[in-house]
């Protein structure tokens, strides 16, 4: 090692299963990845918590998430303790350790650690980025968004969407990341940087140019069965699980490939393909990062750099059948097949918004058990890892030490030659619950140093101790996010137990066999769950406590232009009940542009002026219903007032319902909507006076901010 403190750069994937990437044995090349194993290490015993922003809080703090404040995803915060999704200040950042030691920082891509309430341009932004040891962020704050129109922020302002038509969000962060690396090495080459780089892929939906899905046409035709058995073939070839490694069954809930139908099969090898040339797009760009490091002299050889593929297992989120609109299926709202078929060339493309079938996300998490959410079955939680560092690591070597995400902060301090300040901005620090992995570097055989952790997620949890594990799966499918989880006693779960020592792949259950074993790692993980606070168990898909929101109690609201970027969670709650919308606007010229909008290309409403100067309104419930009021009536010069009624038809959530357009008072236009959201329409679309800071509902350019005219305000009343 050298004496010159490195710089740091971690990437980190979204929803990649251990059995995804070539790398690592799967059907989709990561030539990045290849190198990063040949000129670094690959672990092959990494661990993640199972479900996004937990995992990220871990990362970032070190300690185990629910002692960060985040135990769950923050789309499920809820008010017990270890669940709020609040990051506590005792457990500070790496970032922010790594600044005040005198690093430059930077945060490129996805966060999806702001509660949402402190999400809007009100603030606070403490837990921003920027809020928690990041110099600059640029990227966005949600778990998911349009990868051709996402919603961006730079710092905490929101970022108006490009309307480049070749845009891709994987291409533009790693764009940033280097015009952010170039900048540190101009104006002050001897500061060390650490770059936290977080792309949206490959998480839903399923968004890259179609040269990239077109690759793989054909390579999934024989379905997800077999794919999982080629993939433990090539695992034992390239040493990254051991020889005689067993294959684990399918789940009772997920169907066999052979039991499709023709259209079913044609729709769930299409998503897979898309899916394929989403990684390979996502790593390839990665790797330009990695050659911009090489470019510029040493730097590379003095970058400790940690690939992380995957927050977690594979994303089932997308149903049995996958599809075309995945927030619906989310929301237990599908297409119909005809439907899906109509549109199987979209897919991929801006007018999608995709996710692949849950049997294709089973068998990329071969040899493994379920996938991202059950926190209880390695499928969830085991994800490739691998780091470079040329002045402090040997290169191409396989490591099979426990490990999990909290050891990256511990290793990088480290590596660093930093010891954990005992207080950080005067408030006294919890240590740090992962271990650094430096001494596994030069020693491939040395004794694993991480030997207990406990996992937990919706009620699934297990324990890992000294070779073993315990599991107890909770019930449910992970493809049921926004519907009800299954509320049962915790006590009527059913343990099992793994000596994964001689069974990599956790594949033969010893509960019966070894009872007394059992029941030590049972109350291991009650004391684990006691340390971090979340005892009593509680399931946070059914434990759900109000949390605070800005628009709680609230039936009448007024908007004015600049009030953009507001979650949909915390603006006006316009799903399952009547509202009314009502905009005073004054029109100088050829008035064009967004009056308001919530929502984006999934699901939504706005309420615009097209480029003929006349106001149009158009309701979208995902694949299945739209409506649009579209009056040949343009606007003329002056004061003008636009109203829209719904009437929904009774009560009762993805009731439809009557849409009525007034201009100053006359009835303008009327449609009905068969269907509207049951939950919500989006997870990280926004709601937004005067432009759209995201995908657009209507039929216009991105962003399309108001012109021609001045909007007064924004009037929104609920019934």
């Amino acid at each position: 090692m050298s004496g010159r403190r490195p710089n740091v750069v971690v990437v980190l994937l979204d929803d990649v299963g251990y059995g995804a990437a070539g790398t690592f044995g799967g059907p989709i090349a990561t030539p990045t990845l290849d190198a990063m194993r040949a000129e670094g290490l690959a672990y092959n015993r990494f661990h993640t918590t199972a479900i996004c922003s937990p995992t990220r809080a871990s990362l970032l703090t070190g300690r185990d998430a629910h002692a960060s404040g985040v135990g769950t995803v923050l789309n499920s915060a809820n008010a017990h303790p270890g669940y709020e999704g609040v990051l506590r200040p005792e457990t500070a950042t790496i970032a922010t350790m790594l600044r005040q030691a005198g690093y430059a920082t930077a945060c490129i891509g996805k966060w999806h650690l702001s509660p949402p309430w402190e999400s809007s341009q009100a603030g606070p932004f403490d837990r921003w980025p920027t809020g928690q040891g990041f110099d600059r962020f640029y990227g966005f704050l949600g778990g998911e968004t349009h990868q051709y129109q996402p919603t961006l922020y730079e710092g905490t302002a929101p970022v108006e969407p490009p309307s480049d038509p070749g845009y891709h969000l994987t291409e533009d962060l790693v764009d940033q990341s280097i015009r952010w690396v170039r900048m540190q090495r101009s104006m002050n080459p001897d500061r060390p940087f650490f770059l936290y780089l977080a792309p949206g892929a490959t998480h839903a939906p399923l968004h890259v140019p179609r040269e990239w899905s077109d690759r793989y046409r054909g390579r999934f035709a024989h379905g997800w069965d077999a794919e999982r058995d080629r993939i433990l073939e090539r695992q034992i070839e390239r040493g990254v699980v051991p020889a005689g490694t067993r294959m684990t069954p399918r789940p009772a809930e997920i169907p066999a490939w052979d039991d499709l139908g023709d259209d079913e099969r044609r729709l769930a090898e299409r998503l897979m393909e898309v899916y394929a040339g989403f990684l390979e797009h996502t790593d390839v760009q990665v790797g330009r990062l990695v050659e911009e490091l090489k470019r510029d002299g040493g730097l590379f050889d003095d970058t400790l750099f940690v690939y992380i593929v995957g927050d977690n297992g594979s994303s089932a989120e997308g149903g049995l059948p996958g599809s075309v609109n995945y927030m619906g299926a989310l929301q237990g709202v599908t297409e119909s097949p005809a439907e899906t078929l109509a549109k199987l060339d979209e897919i991929g493309t801006a007018e999608s918004y995709p996710q692949y079938p849950a049997g294709w996300a089973w068998a990329m998490t071969a040899p493994y058990q379920w996938v991202k959410q059950i926190a209880s079955h390695l499928g969830g939680t085991r994800n490739p890892m691998a780091l470079t560092w040329p002045n402090g690591v040997a290169s191409g070597g396989l490591r099979s030490q426990f490990a999990h995400v909290n050891d990256i902060a511990p290793t990088i301090l480290e590596a660093a030659g930093l010891a954990m300040p005992d207080t950080v901005n005067g408030v006294p620090q919890e240590p740090m619950h992962g271990t650094s992995l430096v001494y596994s570097f030069d020693d491939p055989d040395a004794p694993e140093r991480h030997t207990t952790q406990y996992f937990e997620v919706y009620g699934h949890r297990s324990i890992y101790h000294e070779g073993w594990m315990a599991s107890a799966h909770h019930g449910g499918v992970p493809w049921t996010v926004g519907r009800p989880g299954v509320d049962r006693p915790f006590e009527d779960d059913v343990w099992e137990l793994y000596d994964l020592e001689t069974d990599f792949s956790q594949a033969v259950d010893l509960a019966d066999a070894e009872p007394e074993r059992l029941a030590e790692l049972r109350a291991i993980f009650e004391r684990e769950a006691g340390r971090v606070g979340i005892l009593p168990l509680r399931d946070a898909r059914v434990a759900r406590t109000r949390m605070p929101n800005l628009a709680a109690g609230r039936k009448r609201f007024t908007y004015h232009p600049g009030a953009v970027g507001i979650p949909e969670s915390n603006a006006p709650r316009m799903i399952g009940r009547s509202w009314t919308i009502e905009a005073p606007v004054t029109v100088t010229g050829r008035a064009s542009g967004v009056i308001a909008t919530m929502g984006g290309r999934a699901a939504g409403w706005s309420l615009y002026v097209d480029g003929a100067g006349r106001p149009v309104f158009v309701y979208r419930t995902f694949e299945i219903a739209t409506a649009e009021l579209a009056p040949d009536l343009p606007l003329s010069p002056g004061p003008h007032i636009l109203r829209v009624d719904f009437t929904a038809d009774g009560d009762g959530v993805g009731r439809g319902g009557t849409l009525v357009l007034t201009v100053d008072g006359t009835r303008a236009a009327a449609d009905r909507i068969a269907a509207t959201p049951p939950a919500i329409f989006s997870i990280d679309e926004t709601f937004d006076i005067g432009l759209t800071s995201g995908s657009p509902v209507g039929d216009h350019p991105p962003a399309f901010p108001f012109r021609g005219g001045e909007i007064e305000r924004v009037d929104i009343a609920l019934d």
